[in-house]
């Protein structure tokens, strides 16, 4: 156990950050982005200690705290890290800066009239109403203060607390700031739709933890008699030597109760349909928040509690799981073609990748399992680059139309190349940081699900003909100049500031494209101590067994000698 409380620190920090934010006078809105942005820079500086003292091969759980909470109920403040969750805090640590970045100047109020100052980029200059900026800012600092604790807690009650909450401030980034083109009564329905959906799960999720205290009450695994406790190590320690004690039907049913919750949050098809429209009304900010980060913890509690948790009961519904993992891929890809609306198709691009995370997660496989991990840190950064580009483009032109685009190549070159790699990292191109992740989920697919990886790999040919059928429509052809399709300005290029936020994101994908062993070195002990818990054997690959050594005289010695 740690003497210095660092995991609390991480998630307090921007929390204070927020709370001094919102404290500014309302006249303040630029010192409230610049402590915005100070507070995520000193949050990273913090993450990027842990993963510097963090030791692959040591203890499971590393920087452990442990505080009473709740002891009648079982439940106390533990906090601790593996690598899984170490990979996944960096992803939050550095985005979240980079977002602030390339929010510069949002945080107006999503109703006011589009007539605002704007700067050379065409993006809102200044909020519409006094203390915009500094909610808009507060806010997101609040939701990366609540994934954080929301990846280190080992407290199952503590992370159904911060797994709910974090639905807040989430709603009012959707319901208060909206991106181009959007109107109140669309807004209001997106975020109406967000928290129904995933209040419905919350809830689900409830149920399932009540049940489960009362398994491990009469398990008794309490610190008392007749208590029961909600301390993962415990539960899932008891799960894997099959000491929870309750009838097979139960956990199946705890299970579902859990995996329903996550299914909303990842978004896993069918439970999909809040996604897309909150992704297109919020500003491209707050939807990258919510898609990279936020999403995240659905596909991280499969991980961390489903597998856990009802080991016996994830194997049991392992096929079902992979059967809609499956769907959501095609499905996504093929809904994205389709699409007429560029952010919208980013939206169904994340649908079929968080497929892929879930197969991964589900194929039960070391190297399904490595790979979705690592998909979940790849998709953060690869959809934070095309999102934010898009969303640069969008505010030049005033349109989220793809038709509204063409020959942005010629007028505006490293804006069109930096969303070309953005796209080709999202069809997982060989030497892009998806790549390698995409590759382990397929590799750890295939030996338990032949034909669903089969499936899967359509997906492929999909997100080729929308990545590039995309930008064939956008950045190629003609360049548009009309200047009453771009609001009276000309379509320029990236920003120095613009810039300031895609070139690290375009490096970590390059960088994670070519060289992923640090990634994996971190999650790989964790993927392994995951599956000891499921106790299913690994598939082993097919090797044509060795020939006999033939005895001098025998036949088989006698062709063997032809042979030669």
């Amino acid at each position: 156990m740690t003497t210095v409380p660092w995991l609390t620190i991480l998630w307090v920090l921007p929390l204070i950050g927020a709370a001094l934010v919102f404290a500014l006078p309302a006249r303040m809105s630029s010192a409230a982005r610049v402590l915005g942005l100070g507070t995520a820079v000193a949050v990273l500086l913090v993450g990027i200690f842990l993963a510097v003292g963090f030791s692959p091969n040591g203890e499971r759980y590393q920087y452990v705290e442990s505080q009473p909470w709740i002891p009648s109920f079982g439940s106390a403040y533990r906090l601790g890290i593996d690598g899984i969750a170490l990979v996944l805090i960096l992803l939050t640590v550095v985005l979240v800066p980079l977002l602030m970045l390339a929010g510069w100047h949002d945080g107006r109020a999503a109703d006011h009239p589009e007539a605002t100052d704007r700067d050379a980029g065409g993006s809102v200059a200044e909020p519409s109403r006094p203390r915009a900026a500094h909610t808009y800012v507060a806010l997101m600092l609040v939701v990366e203060a609540m994934v954080l604790v929301s990846f280190s807690t080992l407290d199952v009650l503590l992370f159904y607390v911060f797994f709910e909450a974090m639905l807040i401030p989430m709603y009012f980034l959707i319901a208060g700031f909206g991106g181009r083109g959007s109107d109140r009564a669309a807004r209001s329905r997106a975020a109406v739709k967000f928290l129904l959906y995933n209040l419905l799960g919350g809830l689900v999720m409830l149920a399932a933890m009540v049940g489960l205290y009362v398994v491990t009450a009469k398990a008794e695994l309490g610190s008392e008699p007749g208590l029961g406790t909600f301390d993962l190590r415990v539960i899932s320690d008891a799960a894997a030597a099959g000491e929870l004690g309750a009838a097979p039907a139960v956990l199946n049913a705890l299970f579902l109760g859990f995996m329903f919750a996550f299914a909303v949050k990842a978004p896993l098809w069918p439970l999909h349909g809040w996604l897309p429209d909150a992704a297109v009304q919020t500003t491209p900010v707050a939807a990258v928040l919510m898609m990279a980060v936020v999403d995240k913890v659905g596909t991280f509690g499969m991980l961390r509690y489903c597998l856990q948790l009802f080991p016996e009961a994830s194997v049991y519904f392992a096929p079902l799981v992979v059967t809609l993992a499956v769907i959501g891929i095609v499905y996504g890809a093929m809904l994205a073609i389709g699409q007429t609306d560029l952010m919208r198709l980013i939206a169904y691009t994340s649908i079929s990748h968080f497929g892929f995370i879930v197969l991964g997660i589900f194929a039960m496989t070391a190297q399904g399992q490595t790979g979705s991990t690592l998909y979940m840190v790849n998709h953060g950064i690869s959809t934070a680059a095309l999102f934010l580009i898009a969303g640069f483009l969008v505010s030049r032109r005033g349109s989220r139309a793809i038709a509204a685009y063409g020959g942005v190549q010629k007028v505006a070159p490293v804006l069109a190349g930096t969303f070309l790699v953005a796209g080709l990292a999202t069809l997982s191109l060989p030497g892009l940081a998806p790549f390698v992740s995409e590759f382990l989920v397929f590799v750890g697919t295939y030996p338990r699900y032949q034909a669903a990886a089969v499936i899967a790999t359509l997906a492929l040919v999909l997100s080729a003909l929308y990545i590039l059928w995309l930008y064939q429509r956008m950045m190629g052809g003609p360049a548009r100049t009309d200047p009453t399709e771009v609001h009276g300005s000309a379509l320029t290029d990236l920003l120095p500031r613009e810039l300031l936020v895609v070139a690290p994101l375009i490096a970590l994908l390059l960088f994670l494209g070519l060289y992923p062993q640090p990634m994996l070195d971190a999650i790989t002990p964790a993927v392994d101590a995951t599956l000891v818990s499921v106790d299913l054997d690994q598939p082993e690959p097919t090797v044509p067994a060795e020939s006999p050594v033939a005895e001098p005289g025998s036949d088989s010695g006698i062709e063997e000698g032809a042979h030669e």
